[in-house]
């Protein structure tokens, strides 16, 4: 959504118009749910997906018209059931509603609200987007955070998407980030996986030569610190994530044994089976309980037979996909 924004903000500033598709609601069996979005532009350039297919091409083709023909805002429904195959093109059964959002360079407010929302993906918060309709027209347009959320609408924010009564409101980001502790290969190659994907990414290392933000252009912030002792620069939270993949064993252990006393909502480490069943012996020995050393994913991963940094970079994210998307349905 970051690249999205950007182009948006980009071609507004040069006096252009785009369109904002998204689907603020769906049923049955669909390629894409809540949340999805695709940006038009008048260069003919199309970024981001609501799923592909008939209702995606068909989309494209309205937002373009509507830049064609001076723009205006429509929300509309696509059927994707059997006996709509004529209208759709379509053969499963579903239905989405997608709002098309008109943006010119003289609406300002709006574009201020852009601003504000690709400025706020980068902070450590709980955000969501409301958008309040009558009709095809806005009434609301907003990025809200937590404190910031109305109470006569609070019953819509949760960490699912709502459309209902004429108002949508959609997570965009939820507070914390990852932590990569270990900034040599897989760390290098894991960062830009994350980042692509929504996480808030901050890389540590001990050595200073690799800890430079010109390594990790993706990570939002890049800390130079002890291994030994990383209470000065980092307070892990229930929120964030702690990646442990230094380079030595001894750095690991370390890492591990700090991180296991803070209320971190995920914790992974590197590592051979092998070395893996040392430092869980290591850890019972130092005092830790089986259910301490349960919460430490490890090896980190899903088991797709990595091997190289780019690999296991996939491996360890689709790991971590996995638990935000259990714990955002824990939380709705």
């Amino acid at each position: 959504m970051k690249a999205i924004l950007d182009e948006m903000l980009a071609a507004l500033s040069r006096g252009e118009r785009v369109v904002l598709s998204s689907i603020l609601a769906s049923s049955g069996s669909v390629p894409r749910g809540a949340g999805a979005k695709m940006a038009v532009f008048e260069d003919g350039r199309v970024l981001g997906t609501i799923g592909g297919g008939a209702v995606e091409r068909l989309s494209i083709q309205r937002a373009q018209d509507a830049l064609k023909n001076g723009g205006s805002n429509e929300l509309k429904s696509y059927n994707l059931h059997p006996s709509e195959v004529a209208s759709t093109g379509m053969i499963c059964g579903g239905a989405v509603t997608v709002y098309f959002q008109f943006f010119a360079p003289e609406q300002a407010a709006d574009i201020a609200v852009l601003k504000r929302w690709r400025e706020m993906l980068d902070k450590d918060v709980d955000l969501w987007l409301l958008l309040s309709l009558d009709g095809d027209g806005v009434n609301e347009f907003h990025v809200v955070t937590r404190e910031e959320i109305p109470q006569d609408k609070a019953d819509y924010f949760s960490a699912k998407a709502v459309w209902k009564n004429g108002i949508y409101v959609e997570p965009l980001c939820h507070a914390g980030s990852v932590y990569i502790f270990g900034g040599g290969h897989v760390g290098r190659a894991l960062v830009p996986v994350l980042a692509t994907v929504g996480f808030r990414v901050v890389m540590y290392d001990n050595r200073e030569e690799l800890a430079k933000k010109e390594h990790y252009p993706m990570a939002s912030e890049v800390i130079c610190g002890s291994f030994s002792d990383i209470s000065g620069k980092v307070a892990l939270t229930a929120n964030d994530y702690a990646v442990v993949m230094t380079p030595g064993h001894q750095a690991d252990y370390e890492i591990l044994s700090q991180v296991l006393k803070s209320s971190a909502t995920y914790i992974g480490c590197i590592g051979s089976r092998t070395k893996v069943a040392k430092t869980r012996e290591r850890l019972k020995g130092d005092g830790y309980t089986e259910e301490d050393i349960a919460r430490v994913h490890a090896p980190i991963g899903l088991p797709i037979l990595a091997e190289t940094p780019e690999e296991i970079a996939i491996s360890i994210a689709a790991e971590m996909i996995e638990h935000r998307a259990r714990l955002a349905g824990q939380r709705h």
